[in-house]
């Protein structure tokens, strides 16, 4: 039977056996349908992998979410919940956590000294903002500070637990099972689905646009209250040119089923829904029978005056790609208030009190759920509809929602519970500790707690030696080296110009126009290569170029690195993209192997789609080829690798409006700049930057495969304003494990 999500229109979940990447970006879903089928590759060993894929809009992942992947990482999902930001696979291959804290960095100093961090951008792949610390950064990572008892939650959440009870008092007349058939038994012609009915639940109709390739059934004979009835179930799987059939149960009214055939579908299988199906592809490999040959074979087999039965039956026959007058749906058969249909699983419970797609089996039982239907029908024939009516449907069904609230909003307090332990509790579980290595002037309250080694030395030299001798002892350390601040006289003032400098990268100069030149078709030509903030006309101009000031002097450096940043480096922009981009992609996704994902911005105010988008691939080499198809002529797109991150979009709209300039104005920099950046007590913050990047760069490579690695620069907080922090992440070796060509 397909899935009642199916039946809805909308794609079920994964099959359970299917070996795939998933993405959660907003616009990505219909790209993860239509994932490659790798089945038939040989069998890898398996790695712990990292996907953001799931990451918010504005990538800022808070204090207590970072907490989560770090308790997952210890744990894993059969203990704490999974981390609702990003996803973590095979996280029993991981071998250790070490994450690094540059105390008194933001993000400002990674992109104040973007070229000084080489080894940061060019090695993680997963970057996300923080927002900017509390007074112990530290303990909020780690899960010290949670303010909500346990108890005090679980006993509020349990007072809120429902206790319906469907023993409700109900006037028959108002069922909508009466208001269309009336209290008396109706006989079966009076189930029939009129032809207006079926137009209107889009059933496949002789004569119909979308219905001209499909085969009738040939049955016209008169049908009468007598006429035999067949359940009908179909299972189907998701190929390249959509849903395809794989399995067909038809069920004789004595119980007998007799046909139930697996089909080998024409095109390429991208998903078997083995979850709903039960079908595999070691089910599927031997079988030859072709849709064309269950055609022929049901059309032999039904009489002329025959009747299907079936839930959601519109699904099935269009899987089948036939036609046939006579149907009665279960769905509609018994009605239900405001349109709504009650799941085939519900009916058979509630009116033949059965269990049918129980979940400890491998998908639905197709002729147990064509047996089910045709059970339906005849019990609603032989009893009527006040029997059914007094059944009460829609209360049973209410109550049985509640009682599934019930039991989530329980579950809820034993994930509270979960939720509210700390890294530290996760790892004492296990019998493990946690490593800390600081500075004997750092104060955390971590480096007192149960459950912690910790290491105090003098210097961030001496953290570093400690380091590589401590860590390969620990399954979980934390490394924090700490750095003196940016002044904080000075640092709004560095933080308006980091934002400036990167607006200045994103405007041109372009001429010679003339005086009377087309605005509005000058606009609609710069538009075709992205969104335009603002233009101005500039008549001397006689070249497009960026404009030079003292901020953009290595512009073309650092759009050489933006290049090379190996969070850009298998993504790519397109401009020029239609609302029905999203679904041709799918429709050639056979084109783009080692797609990831697919970013459709939207925006902020309407929340319509703009006209760009972002290819996220598994690969460089992925991602060239794929740019390579949409620059030709079939697709006729604008577009290029992309240069910045998407958390780095969220930092540079928080430009503040009266801090932009025009373009190109030429810029002194403030004495107050250089001379506080010499002042400072400890290495000028660009020579650390490039230093601590090479010591820390020396730690990764001394860690095993299936490290995880956090770099954290926490940001900083005083009363003169607050900095967001950034985070990088990735598995040591993780790359190495990934799957090309899949598009998920």
């Amino acid at each position: 039977m397909e899935p009642e999500r199916e039946r809805s229109g909308r794609t079920p979940k994964k099959g359970r056996k299917r070996r795939r990447v998933p993405n959660k970006v907003v616009g990505s879903a219909e790209a993860k349908r239509a994932g490659w089928d790798l089945e038939g590759r040989q069998p890898e060993a398996k790695k712990a992998r990292l996907s953001t894929i799931l990451f918010a809009e504005n990538y800022e992942v808070t204090h207590d979410q970072l907490c989560d992947l770090l308790k997952y990482a210890v744990l894993g999902k059969s203990s704490v919940p999974k981390p609702s930001w990003c996803q973590l696979f095979h996280q029993n291959h991981l071998n250790n956590v070490v994450v690094f804290v540059l105390q008194g960095m933001s993000q400002l100093h990674f992109y104040r000294f973007y070229l000084e961090f080489g080894f940061f951008r060019k090695i993680f792949r997963h970057k996300f903002r923080l927002p900017p610390p509390s007074s112990d950064f530290l303990a909020d990572i780690i899960g010290l500070r949670k303010k909500q008892t346990t108890g005090d939650l679980s006993r509020s959440m349990e007072e809120s637990l429902p206790s319906a009870s469907p023993k409700v008092s109900i006037n028959l007349q108002n069922d909508p099972i009466i208001q269309k058939y009336g209290s008396k038994k109706v006989g079966l012609t009076r189930c029939l689905l009129t032809k207006e009915e079926m137009k209107t639940y889009h059933f496949p109709l002789q004569g119909f646009p979308d219905c001209e390739n499909f085969v009738p059934t040939k049955c016209n004979g008169s049908v009468t209250d007598n006429s035999p009835l067949f359940g009908l179930d179909c299972e189907m799987c998701l190929t390249s040119k959509g849903r395809e059939l794989t399995r067909i149960s038809l069920v004789a009214e004595g119980g007998c089923c007799v046909m139930d055939e697996l089909v080998k579908p024409d095109n390429k299988i991208v998903d078997y829904l083995t979850s709903f199906s039960g079908i595999t592809k070691k089910i599927l490999n031997p079988v030859t029978t072709k849709l064309k040959d269950v055609q022929r074979q049901l059309k032999a087999l039904l009489p002329p005056n025959a009747v299907l039965v079936g839930h959601s039956l519109d699904l099935d026959l269009r899987a089948l790609k036939m036609i046939h007058p006579y149907v009665i749906d279960t769905s509609l058969l018994y009605v239900r208030e405001q349109g709504r249909r009650f799941k085939l699983r519900f009916l058979a419970k509630a009116i033949l009190g059965k269990d049918i797609q129980c979940s400890d089996r491998l998908g639905h039982d197709a002729t147990e759920d064509a047996r089910t239907t045709l059970e339906l029908a005849q019990y609603f024939l032989q009893y009527g509809p006040k029997k059914i009516a007094e059944l009460n449907l829609e209360a049973l069904a209410s109550h049985q929602e509640l009682h599934a609230a019930g039991q989530e909003l329980r579950n809820t307090v034993e994930v509270v519970q979960q939720l509210n332990t700390s890294v530290l509790e996760c790892l004492d579980s296990v019998g493990q500790k946690l490593l800390f290595l600081t500075q004997e002037a750092d104060a955390s309250e971590l480096s007192s707690s149960k459950n912690c080694q910790t290491v105090k030395c003098f210097s961030n030299k001496e953290v570093f030696e400690q380091a590589r001798v401590e860590i390969p002892l620990f399954p979980f350390s934390i490394v924090q080296f700490s750095f003196e601040p940016f002044p904080p006289n000075l640092t709004e003032e560095m933080n308006k110009r980091m934002k400036i400098k990167w607006t200045e990268m994103s405007t041109v100069y372009a001429g010679p126009f003339s005086k009377n030149c087309n605005l509005t078709a000058l606009k609609r030509l710069f538009k075709s290569f992205g969104p335009i903030r603002s233009m101005t006309l500039v008549l001397e101009t006689h070249q497009v170029r960026r404009p030079v000031t003292e901020l953009t002097l290595d512009c073309d450096v650092l759009v050489n690195e933006l290049e090379q940043d190996s969070e850009n480096r298998g993504t790519i922009y397109l401009s020029g993209v239609s609302e029905t981009f999203k679904e041709r992609l799918l429709q050639q996704c056979n084109l783009f192997l080692g797609l990831e994902a697919v970013i459709l911005p939207k925006d902020l105010k309407t929340g319509k789609q703009k006209n760009y988008c972002f290819l996220k691939f598994k690969t460089f080499g992925s991602a060239q080829r794929a740019l390579d198809i949409v620059k030709g002529k079939d697709w006729k797109l604008k577009g290029r690798h992309a240069l910045t991150t998407r958390h780095l979009h969220a930092w540079l709209r928080g430009l503040p409006p009266e801090s932009r300039r025009p373009p190109g104005l030429h810029v002194i920099p403030p004495p107050s700049e250089k001379e506080a950046l010499q002042m400072l007590k400890v290495d000028h913050p660009k020579i650390a930057a490039w230093r601590w990047s090479r010591k820390i760069e020396k730690l990764y490579h001394s860690l095993g495969s299936g490290a995880l690695c956090l770099i954290l620069l926490p940001g900083t907080k005083s009363t003169h304003g607050s900095l967001s922090g950034l985070g990088l992440m990735g598995i040591k070796d993780e790359e190495e494990n990934t799957t090309p060509n899949m598009c998920s």
